[in-house]
């Protein structure tokens, strides 16, 4: 097993260099053909929800200064309807009578490396244990341009090689990932109500997609069905320099109602659908999980705790501090762990994949959260 681990860390550092070879190329390709067989696209965004330049992006570290405008917030919140640059109508047309699974991806435009690791480990699509998966990436327009000026030109060819590209044309920020939520379900709706399921999480989790089929298959999906890692009686976080910062003006109440963590979480086909009219009619919410929770309120739907959805990653138990918790054996069961490199979900996928994987006995895993009134912040861990 040591000897399959060395290996596919070496491994790791080759497909890594190669990658920035491959995408510096793809830049510099797309550059001059940019320059010499077309003009330069003009940036499609017409409103800027956000107003804040300073506003962190959703890749920012949990506890920095809050500066977010949240007074341009309340004033643009109303304005919940945006383009879709990009659409993948036939998605769901591919398979007869829709697909079993659909997986939904928030990205980020840059992060390139992100989605081609999650295409090539646990978001491929076609058959897992006889169930047909299709897979989507939800994206909206990067916040800083200058970092990929040639973003527009490079997300269109991406698209065309991949077809599983959704675009939207509002700022791509951690506080709009509501609209990112909302839109999303209603693309659902209409270009993809033929499918069973959905599993919507985040580009850095790893997922274990046939547990999820397995457990899945005693569910009817006519049924309401929403499944995940969930959190009790959360409090507003009213520390200033928390990320997840909501003044009383904004929250009145002194508590949210019980919400799933953002890294991942199951859904029915059901569900799907009584949840995009209910985004329709809750207010929304700057922070996109709890504004979920908010709907499965709306419509009545009380969420099942699931202990293999980790959104928090896994703890290691206090009498072996020692364990290393990066173990296939760890994940074999689980459905999702949260906060993972792109080098450990390749290497992840591959020894759990590995025929030589040897488990002797089932590995306990604790679960990462449990909710304390004491402890608020801690409990924040959104998928941003």
């Amino acid at each position: 097993m040591r000897k399959i681990y060395g290996k596919m860390m070496l491994l790791m550092e080759y497909l890594s260099l190669s990658h920035t070879h491959r995408l510096t190329a793809l830049r510099g390709q797309s550059s001059m053909q940019a320059t010499a067989a077309e003009p330069r696209r003009k940036s499609t965004v017409k409103h800027m929800r956000v107003m804040s330049q300073e506003e962190e992006a959703t890749t920012s570290p949990p506890m920095t200064p809050s500066t977010f405008d949240f007074k341009g917030y309340l004033r643009n919140k109303d304005n919940r309807k945006f383009d879709l640059l990009i659409n993948q109508p036939k998605k769901c047309k591919r398979t007869p009578g829709g697909p079993f699974l659909l997986i939904a991806i928030k990205s980020l435009v840059e992060d390139f490396d992100r989605r081609e690791i999650v295409r090539k480990t646990w978001g491929k699509e076609g058959l897992v244990n006889g169930a047909q998966v299709q897979r989507i990436f939800l994206l909206g327009t990067p916040k800083n341009k200058t970092v990929l000026p040639m973003w527009e030109s490079l997300i269109h060819q991406e698209s065309q090689m991949y077809r599983d590209i959704l675009l939207w044309d509002f700022l791509d920020t951690f506080f709009n990932l509501t609209l990112k939520e909302i839109h999303f379900l209603s693309w659902a709706d209409e270009f993809c109500s033929s499918t069973k399921f959905i599993f919507k999480g985040d580009a850095d989790v790893f997922v274990n997609v046939e547990n999820i089929v397995n457990f899945l298959n005693s569910y009817d999906p006519s049924e309401d069905l929403f499944v995940g890692d969930i959190i009790y009686n959360a409090q507003p976080i009213r520390t200033r320099k928390s990320k997840y910062y909501i003044p009383e003006t904004m929250y009145g109440l002194g508590m949210y109602p019980t919400y799933a963590g953002g890294g991942g979480f199951l859904f029915s086909s059901s569900t799907m659908k009584k949840l995009s009219q209910a985004c329709k009619q809750v207010e929304l919410f700057p922070i996109d999980d709890v504004f979920l929770g908010m709907c499965l309120q709306r419509i009545n739907l009380k969420p099942i705790l699931h202990e293999g959805f980790k959104t928090f990653g896994i703890t290691k138990p206090s009498a072996a501090p020692n364990l290393q918790t990066f173990d296939p054996c760890f994940y074999k069961d689980l459905m999702i762990v949260h906060s993972l490199k792109v080098s450990e979900i390749w290497l992840m996928w591959n020894l759990l994949h590995s025929p030589r994987l040897l488990c002797t006995q089932k590995k306990q895993v604790k679960k990462a959260f449990k909710w304390k009134m004491v402890s608020k912040e801690a409990t924040k861990g959104h998928g941003a």
